[in-house]
Parts: C-alpha cells; sequence; structure tokens
C-alpha cells in the first residue's frame, strides 16, 4: 500500500504502486469519512441554499468553473511537467474537502452555509468532477497527450465518484432525517476518527518512502502552495467582488481552497496507475490545505477576537 518510486525514469515516467489491499483501504476510509460529513446534514440544508440562489450560483461557480479556469492559466503560464498538471486539474476538479465545515467554524464564517455548500457541491460533484477534469485536461496539449494514453471511461469515473460520494451522502443524511439521536451520538466518533485514519494513511506512506518524498518534493511543493493560494484569493475576492458580508467571504475562501485530495489520490490510482508526478501533487496537496485552512482560520479567528476586543 505504500509508494514506491522508479528512480532511473523521469518524473513523468515515474509509477507510484499502490497494491488492491491499499486501494481498498483508501476507498473505505474515504466513503466514511462522506458518511461522517453526510451525518450532520439535513434536508434543510438544501432548502436554505435555494432561498438564496445567489449564493448557491456564487459557490458552485467558484469552485467548478472559477478555480479550474485559474488552474488552468497557472499550469499554461508556469507549464509544469504533464504528469503534474494532470494532477493540478485533478486537484481543481474535486469538490470542496470535508474538512471545510470545521475550518469555517473556526474562522468565524458562516458553518451554516458550510456545511450547505459542501452538500450540494458533493451532488453535483458526481457529475462535474469527470467533465471538469476532462474538459482542462484536454484543453491542455501536454495532458492531452497523456490522456491519449490511459483508457480513461468517463462512465467508470463518473460511477466510482458516485459509489463514494453520492452513496455514502445519501445513506447519512437519511439517517440524519430518519434517527437524528443516532446519527448525532455516531458523528461524535466516527467524523474525527475517519478524517485522523486518512491523514494518517498519506502520512505514514510518505514516512515509508521518506527519501523519496525529500528527492522530488521540489517538484510539486512550490506549486501545491501557490495554487492553494491562489484558490483561497479566488474565492474570497470572488464572494466581495459580488457584495457578500466579511463572513460569506470566508466561507467561500475556504469552501474553494479546501478540496477533496482524497477523492483525487483515489482517480490518480483507480484509472492512472499511480502516474508518479500526479500522485506526488495530489498527496501534498492533501497535507498541505489541512495546514493552511487551519493557518488561515486561527489568523481569521484571532483577527475577529481582537476587533471584538476593540469594540
Amino acid at each position: 500500500m505504500f509508494l514506491v518510486i522508479n528512480f532511473t525514469e523521469p518524473i513523468d515516467a515515474l509509477k507510484i504502486n499502490f497494491d488492491s489491499n491499499g486501494l481498498w483501504a483508501l476507498n473505505i476510509s474515504l466513503a466514511i469519512i462522506m458518511f461522517g460529513v453526510s451525518l450532520n446534514i439535513h434536508i434543510d440544508d438544501f432548502k436554505r441554499l435555494f432561498k438564496s440562489p445567489k449564493i448557491v450560483l456564487t459557490g458552485i461557480f467558484s469552485q467548478f468553473v472559477l478555480f479550474p479556469a485559474l488552474t488552468f492559466a497557472l499550469v499554461y503560464f508556469l507549464e509544469p511537467t504533464p504528469s503534474i498538471a494532470l494532477g493540478m486539474f485533478m486537484v481543481a476538479a474535486c469538490p470542496g474537502g470535508n474538512v471545510s465545515n470545521f475550518m469555517t467554524q473556526m474562522a468565524g464564517g458562516n458553518a451554516a452555509l458550510s456545511v450547505s455548500l459542501t452538500a450540494f457541491a458533493t451532488l453535483v460533484a458526481v457529475i462535474m468532477t469527470p467533465i471538469n477534469f476532462e474538459f482542462w485536461s484536454n484543453l491542455y496539449p501536454p495532458t492531452k497527450r497523456i490522456l491519449e494514453t490511459v483508457a480513461l471511461n468517463p462512465y467508470e469515473l463518473v460511477k466510482l465518484v458516485f459509489l463514494i460520494l453520492g452513496i455514502p451522502l445519501v445513506i447519512g443524511m437519511l439517517i440524519r432525517h430518519f434517527k437524528p439521536v443516532l446519527a448525532k451520538k455516531m458523528v461524535v466518533y466516527l467524523r474525527p476518527i475517519s478524517i485522523l485514519i486518512f491523514v494518517c494513511f498519506i502520512v505514514i506512506a510518505f514516512l515509508q518512502n521518506w527519501s523519496i518524498f525529500t528527492e522530488h518534493i521540489h517538484h510539486v511543493s512550490y506549486l501545491v502552495i501557490l495554487h492553494n493560494i491562489l484558490a483561497y484569493i479566488a474565492g474570497f475576492y470572488f464572494a466581495k467582488s459580488l457584495g457578500f458580508s466579511k463572513q460569506i467571504q470566508k466561507t467561500l475562501a475556504i469552501e474553494t481552497g479546501i478540496q477533496n485530495s482524497g477523492l483525487g489520490l483515489l482517480l490518480v490510482f483507480a484509472f492512472f496507475d499511480g502516474l508518479g508526478g500526479m500522485a506526488l501533487l495530489v498527496a501534498f496537496w492533501g497535507i498541505w490545505d489541512i495546514l493552511s485552512g487551519l493557518l488561515l482560520a486561527s489568523y481569521w479567528a484571532k483577527k475577529q477576537q481582537h476587533e471584538k476586543n476593540l469594540v
């Protein structure tokens, strides 16, 4: 289940091996994470969104149109190696990450809106993630050439996204609706444990291959950091340009900047056989955006407390 890279080949030809047991463990951990998130989601969350269609459209546009378009521009001007560029498109095609709700609450954003957007974006992602990835990857010639060598079945891609995101979401919401007391008890333990398992999963894989990680991290680290910062900025200022409050600006910044890289990593191994640069970038994003999200949320929380003290 751990990362193994052949040093004798350039990064675009590297293959990160991930055995079937590791892939199943990743599948299950992601489904459990999504299930844990969905236990906090109620049908009223969707009703609340549709009462404010401008917020819905802004959030979806920011995640599924604005951020992928900015990603394409970044790839076009920086010209990273094709497998790394493909990893960037994969990250941009994924929906918001599951820890965004916690970080939004910590930052003083609109937690209810964050939960609602996470739920709605997850449903939209079943269709939009495959479409976005195919569209932007085929628009850039170097990544298009990689896709031409991979038997990427759009139906299989949609099916996998639906199995990992859609089914756990529906089951969790049904339990929340019909057994709310049980759902509250389950989420107390399930959500933090599942996220911890996933984080440990990535960290252990890196630690087992520390020399490989240090050898190749410079290829992706600066791109991930820049890419992630641009996502926060895009979400924040897009919301600001449309006249939303500071609370909603924070929420959309975090929803745009925290991506479900676990889903991205699963798709890399399921359809691209652990393509080296692609897998390294998506895996590093999974660690970095949690760190950056906590830092950003902490900064906003301290700033908000300071402003309250001045009143």
